[in-house]
């Protein structure tokens, strides 16, 4: 059985595109169901729609607050026939509803929990692994829970080296490579875990 997939994104889709991707060429049994953007102007909703992918808007901008912007978009995915939620660089904090617990994934470009929390996404992570002096960043992928960001109990993790000459960017582009081995392993992982797909003989 395909597992099927809710992406929920707030900017350039580079998760998404992954997970297109890897669907294309076998190496994920797995099908989007739909793509939900926070943002009307994410470069993501371009790539799910390249990838004739159903899309739809819920601008964060709307609502007041996590919670509100939440249960729209929960109304909104509850649309479509999926099994779980994976959250492809969404930049609020998804409060789900009690039916969807463990069915929520998560990605983080940095070990959990010391780069995790509101406001560590993104060039913020990999700054502080930097100032740091960490030898080591990881990409991990959560199943997330209600109660902060970047909660719950870790998934998957690959660790990447720190290099001596690394900047932002460039770890930044390690720790990218790293999760997109990352995120299909976790839903493959989940899936099995939920019984959404034939476990490997």
């Amino acid at each position: 059985m395909t597992v099927k997939l809710a992406v929920l994104l707030s900017g350039g889709g580079t998760t998404l595109q992954n997970f297109i991707d890897r669907i294309a060429d076998g190496r994920l049994d797995a099908e989007i169901a739909i793509v939900v953007s926070s943002n009307p102007r994410a470069g993501g909703i371009e790539r799910a729609r390249k990838a004739g992918l159903a899309v739809e808007v819920v601008d964060r901008r709307n609502f007041p607050d996590d919670r509100q912007l939440s249960e729209a978009i929960t109304a909104v995915i509850e649309r479509y026939d999926f099994d779980l939620v994976a959250l492809g660089g969404f930049l609020r904090m998804y409060v789900f509803p009690e039916r969807l617990r463990g069915r929520v994934l998560n990605t983080h470009p940095g070990p959990l929990p010391q780069y995790g929390g509101q406001g560590m996404y993104g060039h913020h992570v990999h700054e502080a692994v930097l100032a740091a002096g960490e030898k080591e960043s990881a990409a991990s992928v959560i199943i997330a829970d209600n109660e902060a960001y970047d909660h719950g109990p870790v998934l998957v993790e690959k660790r990447v080296p720190v290099m001596p000459d690394d900047t932002p960017e460039t770890l930044a582009a390690r720790v990218f490579a790293a999760e997109c081995e990352a995120f299909p392993e976790a839903v493959e992982l989940i899936a099995r875990r939920l019984g959404l797909t034939a476990s490997a003989p």
